[in-house]
C-alpha cells in the first residue's frame, strides 16, 4: 500500500509544470500554505524536528515559534528480550517564511533541543542549539485565474542544514544512535510540493530528499525520503479562518555509515496517520498537529515511535 501512496505524490508533484506571473490561488491575505516535512536526521529520531511540517496551514509569510514532542520506546541492549526505555524528544524551534524576491521564498528554523531517556543507569538528558535549516523555494506554476473550478499551486526548491548542534559520538554505541542534538554533518535537500484546491476543499502532496555527508567523526546519518499527502477544508468567518486536516505521512531511511561501511540495524521506514488545524485571528494564527504510526521499522524493530505532537504560534508579515 505505502508503494502506491509514494507513487502517487511523486505524480502529482510533477503535474502542471509552467511559469506564471501571479499568484491567484488564495487571493486573501491569509492564504493556506503548504505542509514540507521538517527532516528528521536519523531512523526514527529527529535532532531537526521530527516531519511536522515546514510551513505555515495558514499564513504564506510568517515569523513564530513553535514546539514539537516525540515519543519513543527503545530496547535498552541489543538483545531481543532487552527492557524498553522511553525516550522524549522536545524541540523548541523559532521559524520564519520570507518572500525575498518574485516567487520565491525562504523558511528558515532555527531548533532548541531538550532531549531525556531513562535507562537502568538512571535519566540521561541532553539540551542544547539544534542543526539550522534554511530552504528555497520558487513557485513554477500557479493557475491565473480565480474563476476556475480547480486551482494547482507547484513549488520547487533546495536548502542546507548546517551542524550548529552538538553530535557526540558516545551514543552511537546505544541502540538509539539519534539521541543527538546534531548530525554534525552539512546536509542538503531537495523539496517540491503540489496543491489543488476545489472552493473551500484541498489536497496537498509533498516530497522531499535529504542527502547526508559524513561528520568529522567518520559517521554519516542515512540519506531520508520524506512523502505525505494531505487533504484540507477552509472555513472562512467574519472574525477568524480555520483549516482543518488529515492526511498521511512517510519516511524512508538508507542506513547509517561509520568509515565508510553500513551499521547494522539503522535503515527502516514508517507511515503515519495524522490530523490537525490552525485557526488564524487577525495577523496572529494557532496551529495542533498530531501524529500516530500506522506501520514502522525503525532500527531492525528496536525503536519504536509512540507519537508526535506539533503546537505553533505565528505573526504574519
Amino acid at each position: 500500500m505505502k508503494k502506491y501512496i509514494i507513487g502517487i505524490l511523486l505524480l502529482a508533484s510533477q503535474m502542471f509544470y509552467a511559469e506564471t506571473e501571479k499568484d491567484t490561488l488564495y487571493p486573501n491575505f491569509r492564504q493556506y500554505m503548504f505542509e514540507f516535512e521538517d527532516f528528521c536526521d536519523a531512523c526514527g529520531c529527529s535532532a531537526s524536528g521530527g516531519g511536522m511540517g515546514f510551513s505555515s496551514m495558514l499564513d504564506q509569510n510568517f515569523v513564530g515559534i513553535r514546539y514539537m514532542y516525540q515519543s519513543y520506546s527503545s530496547r535498552e541492549g541489543i538483545f531481543n528480550n532487552s527492557p524498553w526505555i522511553d525516550e522524549s524528544f522536545n524541540t523548541i524551534q523559532a521559524w520564519a517564511r520570507i518572500p525575498v524576491a518574485k516567487n520565491i521564498q525562504v523558511s528558515a528554523l532555527v531548533p532548541y533541543h531538550f532531549n531525556s531517556r531513562t535507562p537502568s543507569t538512571g535519566k540521561q538528558s541532553i539540551d542544547g542549539i539544534g542543526d539550522i535549516t534554511v530552504l528555497g523555494l520558487y513557485t513554477v506554476y500557479q493557475t491565473k485565474a480565480d474563476t476556475l473550478a480547480f486551482r494547482h499551486t507547484l513549488q520547487a526548491g533546495a536548502g542546507v542544514k548546517a551542524p550548529t548542534g552538538t553530535y557526540n559520538s558516545a551514543n552511537n554505541g546505544s541502540v538509539n544512535p539519534s539521541f543527538q542534538l546534531g548530525t554534525g554533518s552539512w546536509d542538503y535537500l531537495l523539496a517540491t510540493e503540489y496543491v489543488v484546491k476545489h472552493k473551500q476543499f484541498g489536497f496537498n502532496a509533498m516530497v522531499n530528499y535529504v542527502f547526508k555527508t559524513e561528520n568529522n567523526e567518520n559517521y554519516q546519518f542515512g540519506d531520508q525520503f520524506n512523502y505525505a499527502g494531505t487533504f484540507f477544508y477552509v472555513i472562512e468567518k467574519q472574525k477568524f479562518t480555520f483549516v482543518p486536516q488529515a492526511g498521511l505521512a512517510g519516511e524512508v531511511y538508507a542506513s547509517n555509515r561509520q568509515y565508510g561501511e553500513n551499521v547494522p540495524n539503522t535503515k527502516g521506514d514508517i507511515l503515519f496517520g495524522r490530523a490537525g488545524f490552525e485557526v488564524g485571528m487577525n495577523k496572529f494564527s494557532f496551529g495542533v498537529n498530531g501524529m500516530l504510526p500506522i506501520s514502522q521499522n525503525l532500527t531492525g524493530g528496536k525503536v519504536e515511535a509512540n507519537y508526535r505532537l506539533a503546537l505553533n504560534l505565528n505573526y504574519s508579515l
